[in-house]
């Protein structure tokens, strides 16, 4: 489908919510950067703060059993964008510059084309400067942030990019560390929904946090500095950290700040009388970080195994919230099983419209969110494949796959590599593999994720400036 007639095939009457709402909803789309769910108070975290997303959970529905779209950031955040699932979904590599193609619709372009108005502040990673895979040609009206992951990495770049310009920040010139740019990106976001609060609008706010540089204000440090013990020395090749923190204080501050930053957006829809017509969901882009910060010592993927990186349970759960005041039950928990390619079907009822692109697998979520009973999913997949960072080609054979279908749940923990089996219901750390005791379940689980997906498209990274961002 060309990118006209995916636009063409969007308009549609509005479809009648069981609790209809004055106008449109707003829609905010919050998510961190490589966050467990441990991580948050309202998942039992006891040592980081969290009081603003805490209290969206209480105001508003909490997923137990909420996933990313993957395990690593572009391809999560390709399934995002299009609704497409890891064996569908465009980007399936993640150097960080590849680009969606100008054929390749995102959810963007669905409420653009309801006639919402629509942002991105934060992190991108489908697509670098001088490509047709930046935010502005996917249906964003306004785009400020980073585009290459690998400039999101730094918390104090020299600019970053409001839609194709270079955003100067003057703080940060010849190696100063003055300008916070998470704190930049959150003003824009606040911003955005002063300038829009007299018609619909969708707002993806994406920070760069906890995501390692662990660099972050010595306000936000001073709170836990001496209350963890030393983690992991963190060393990269950056002359410009001249002091290594305490990984684990510098982690936790990034977790807090990141919560400041949804106090802030929540003030600004109170005050612009916005409360009651914006659906706000909060998530985080894959599972939790570095084992030996968050797997481990803050518990962020809640003792279930795994993190960043691979498909068991810790590499693919993810917080995931929704606060919609008249409309969402207050206080109330869900374990639907849901994940990254159902936003876009769920956008797209919320704002009225009824054909959807083609080749979408995720579902609305809408019944759910409203207090209503829905049928499941079938099955969720995800895959990881070995990709050669140098020759930018993907390894031969099959990827590391997972599929959960109702309680069971198979992995391929390695490229071209045997099933593993497990029941979530009695094992939800995944620590009994029962292939060998279910050979013909393993073997049809086998079959099923092969054919779950299509080959991926040739992945190339242009050439691309960020490098220079960081000086």
């Amino acid at each position: 489908m060309n990118r006209r007639t995916f636009t063409q095939t969007l308009a549609a009457a509005p479809a009648i919510l069981s609790a209809q709402p004055r106008r449109k909803p707003n829609i905010v789309w919050i998510m961190a950067d490589d966050m467990g769910p441990g991580d948050l108070g309202c998942y039992g975290q006891k040592y980081i703060r969290t009081p603003n997303i805490d209290k969206l959970a209480a105001e508003g529905m909490l997923f137990t059993t909420a996933y990313s779209g993957g395990t690593v950031c572009a391809p999560a955040r390709s399934t995002l964008m299009t609704g497409q699932h890891n064996g569908h979904t465009p980007i399936r590599s993640n150097p960080g510059g590849v680009p969606l193609l100008a054929s390749e619709g995102t959810v963007a372009d669905v409420l653009k084309s309801a006639g919402y108005a629509t942002a991105l502040c934060g992190k991108w990673g489908l697509g670098d400067i001088g490509t047709d895979g930046v935010p502005w040609k996917h249906g964003f009206d306004q785009f400020f942030g980073t585009l290459h992951q690998a400039h999101a990495h730094f918390q104090y770049p020299r600019f970053l990019y409001e839609n194709g310009k270079e955003f100067p920040l003057a703080g940060n010139i010849n190696g100063a560390r003055v300008t916070y740019a998470n704190d930049v990106i959150a003003n824009r976001a606040v911003e955005f929904i002063r300038q829009n609060k007299d018609k619909p609008f969708f707002l993806y706010h994406s920070p760069t946090m906890p995501h390692f540089e662990p660099q972050v204000p010595e306000d936000s440090m001073a709170e836990y500095r001496g209350k963890f013990p030393m983690g992991k020395p963190w060393s990269q090749p950056n002359n410009r950290l001249k002091a290594q923190p305490d990984v684990r204080t510098a982690y936790a501050a990034m977790v807090t700040r990141v919560d400041t930053y949804v106090g802030r957006i929540m003030s600004e829809l109170r005050r612009q009388g916005l409360d009651q017509d914006t659906i706000v969901f909060f998530t985080s882009d894959n599972g939790a970080t570095l084992p030996e910060i968050g797997e481990f010592f803050f518990d962020s993927a809640l003792g279930l195994r795994g993190h960043k990186g691979n498909l068991y349970e810790g590499g693919v759960r993810a917080p995931m919230l929704a606060r919609w005041p008249g409309h969402v039950p207050a206080g109330r928990k869900s374990d639907l099983q849901w994940y990254f390619p159902d936003f876009l079907p769920t956008a797209a009822e919320l704002a009225g419209v009824r054909t959807l692109p083609k080749g979408i697998d995720g579902m609305s979520v809408l019944p759910t969110l409203l207090g209503q009973q829905q049928k499941p999913h079938e099955m969720l997949y995800w895959e990881h494949p070995d990709y050669n960072w140098k020759t930018q080609e993907f390894a031969p054979g099959v990827p590391m796959q997972a599929m959960r279908r109702g309680h069971m749940k198979a992995v391929r923990p390695r490229q071209n590599g045997v099933v593993e089996l497990y029941d979530l219901a009695a094992d939800p750390s995944e620590k009994k593999d029962l292939a060998g005791a279910q050979p013909k379940l393993a073997a049809q689980f086998d079959q099923w994720m092969r054919g779950a997906r299509t080959p991926p498209r040739v992945q190339k990274e242009p050439p691309h400036g960020w490098w220079e961002a960081r000086s």
